[in-house]
């Protein structure tokens, strides 16, 4: 499966610093994944939705470890080159994602987003931590 295409959108909040959408083999799209910055460091989060017991939920991700590194590497380079393309022109609101995303995203804001609640099993979490540095505080 070949990675086609990588979009970034810049946000201007402490922790989400930007959304991206992925897609593969121009035939499938992700969209709404996060880039999230942790206490050690940058991290991607995958698109995921509440669930009724205030928790999120996975929509997408990866089955294995190699998969999640091959998509956290092309995805945090893409960011960086966005940060650098940006410069000083970077200014946005924390309420423009609902064009590019259609629709408002569920991260509402620093406090809203549980890291740990990205994985549906003990087992799961433990395979992307290697990785991923989920910890945020």
């Amino acid at each position: 499966m070949e990675i086609t295409e990588v979009r970034i959108t810049l946000r201007d909040e402490p922790k989400l610093k930007a959304f991206a959408n992925i897609t593969f083999d121009d035939d499938f799209v992700v969209r709404g994944l996060k880039v999230i910055e942790g206490r050690k460091g940058l991290f991607i989060s995958m698109p995921s939705r509440r669930a009724k017991d205030g928790s999120y939920r996975d929509i997408a991700h990866p089955i294995n470890n190699e998969m999640r590194q091959r998509l956290e590497k092309i995805i945090l380079e893409r960011y960086e080159e966005e940060l650098e393309n940006s410069h000083d022109e970077f200014s946005v609101s924390s309420n423009d994602a609902d064009d590019e995303f259609g629709g408002e995203s569920d991260y509402d804001s620093e406090s809203d987003y549980d890291a740990e609640s990205e994985f549906d099993t003990e087992e799961e979490k433990e395979e992307t931590e290697e990785t991923s540095e989920e910890d945020i505080e």
